[in-house]
């Protein structure tokens, strides 16, 4: 067990969060949670866009799906590195950052219908990946004990949230104005929560110190490149050709040298000795498998309830179909709590292990061939509920890993793999679809097939929360990092 005592900067946060009451935490809490959903529905509201981009932008197929790709990568490179650079230099000052640069992304796409300006745009609003991992690091830095769980578990079920509000607000304002005003609304929430961020919240004084490891970051870039590229063009480019081949092999020769530099050096960008522990190691893995299971539920079921009537899908429009999921992704909000609670009375381990089975009943239901609509939405909330109660488990879990002074890069890490699990869903989604694809729609066998794919991933995350730590960890202390 490490004792607070040896870590410098656990004073220093026991000090600041008995403070956090005096020091405005009543505005820290909203205005970070609604940052969080900010940047969840910038990432999301693309998606129901992305079908009528080639005619509002003159461009193809191929070129416009860059304006997800685009986000979704950025996002990943920058959330260890804003992580990083927030606890060496100030996480008040990087979340700021994270947010005007989004914001600018948002008013660029506002502006113009050029694609390469699009997707130059898009990358920028990537830096709201960053959002979450910095923002429950300030949680925990200002906000009294008690308070900081479910804090953190509302912070990190956000981006549920989020994208659950994302997609039917972008299908209402682009079905009845026009889509560029969906980017002037988001651009003035953008200005809204930056002001607010700026004159209600306080930096913190918990620092890592150290230098920021510039060849680490450029390193982690190109690895992250060469993964995440032909992933996400697999399926136009084809799995079997030589770019996509050429890139999968570069990445792991860019890991394994990122790996190799990042356990040698004395200021890594991430430390590998440390992830490499039990009680980082499963959350991480874990953060990687949910992020696979969650997103299925929305991206499968958002194109099945939009197919046309009949073997498999269900006729709805976009706007439909978005309102059909929001109930359910909404109730993340209520079972985040839930999740604290029994993380509280019963260990991580069993939140864990409930939501991991729910997502795996949600799925399995999912994969039922010619179910009436009631059954959609059945297993729309056991994937939502189960989503909740995971994501709220693993920023508690990381808080009592690691010390105050780690807490932002530890997050963007478990961040990252939450995205890149995202990512390869939406890649192995949209190559199980379009194989199985009868007169431009997907078969009922084809969209059985990829719930089956996320209920085998939700499965997964069960049996890693198996070796999870058990009920004693939930009794520590937030300030008090756990090394195993």
């Amino acid at each position: 067990m490490t004792t607070p005592s040896t870590h410098p900067t656990s004073a220093l946060q026991e000090r600041y969060a008995d403070q956090g009451s005096s020091r405005g935490s009543r505005a820290l809490f909203p205005i970070l949670a609604f940052a969080g959903v900010f940047q969840a529905v910038l990432q999301t509201v693309m998606v129901p866009l992305l079908p009528s981009m080639p005619s509002f932008t003159g461009a193809s197929q191929t070129s416009v799906s860059w304006l997800i790709t685009t986000t979704l990568l950025v996002g990943a490179v920058i959330t260890p590195i804003f992580g990083r650079l927030a606890d060496m230099f100030g996480k008040k000052r990087m979340l700021l950052v994270a947010l005007v640069v989004m914001t600018l992304g948002a008013v660029i796409c506002a502006v113009t219908s050029d694609i390469a300006v699009l997707i130059f745009a898009r990358g920028l609003q990537g830096a709201g990946a960053a959002v979450i991992p910095v923002g429950i690091s300030i949680l925990r830095d200002e906000l009294p004990r008690e308070k900081v769980d479910p804090a953190i578990a509302m912070m990190s079920s956000s981006l549920g949230i989020g994208t659950a509000l994302g997609i039917p607000f972008a299908a209402a304002i682009a079905r009845y104005s026009n889509w560029h005003v969906l980017f002037w609304v988001i651009a003035a929430i953008g200005l809204a929560v930056t002001t607010a961020a700026a004159l209600f919240i306080r930096e913190s004084d918990v620092r890592s110190g150290g230098r920021f490891d510039g060849v680490g970051a450029v390193g982690l870039t190109a690895a992250l490149v060469c993964l995440l590229v032909p992933i996400t063009q697999g399926s136009s480019w084809g799995w079997g050709s030589p770019a996509v081949l050429g890139m999968f092999a570069s990445s792991v020769f860019l890991f394994a040298l990122w790996g190799f530099q990042q356990m040698r050096n004395r200021n890594p960008l991430v430390d590998l000795r440390a992830s490499g522990r039990r009680s980082l190691l499963l959350p991480h893995v874990t953060a990687l498998l949910v992020g696979f299971a969650f997103y299925g539920n929305a991206l499968i079921t958002t194109q099945q309830l939009q197919a046309p009537g009949g073997d498999a899908g269900y006729g709805l429009t976009i706007l439909e179909a978005a309102l059909a999921q929001l109930p359910t992704s909404l109730s993340m909000i209520i079972f985040a709590q839930v999740g604290v609670r029994v993380s509280r009375r019963y260990g991580p381990k069993v939140t864990i292990l409930v939501g991991g089975a729910c997502l795996v009943v949600g799925y399995v239901v999912h994969a039922v061939p010619h179910k009436p609509l009631w059954m959609v939405i059945a297993a729309l909330a056991f994937a939502a509920v189960g989503t909740a109660l995971v994501y709220s488990t693993l920023p508690m879990l990381i808080v009592r890993a690691v010390p105050a002074s780690q807490m932002a890069a530890a997050n963007g890490v478990n961040v990252l793999l939450r995205t890149v699990g995202t990512t390869m869903c939406s890649a192995v989604v949209a190559t199980v679809l379009a194989a199985s694809m009868v007169g431009g729609v997907a078969s009922p066998a084809g969209f059985s097939l990829a719930y089956g794919v996320c209920a085998v991933l939700a499965a997964l995350v069960f049996m890693v929360a198996l070796a999870l730590p058990g009920h004693d960890r939930a009794e520590k202390s937030p300030a008090e990092p756990l090394v195993t």
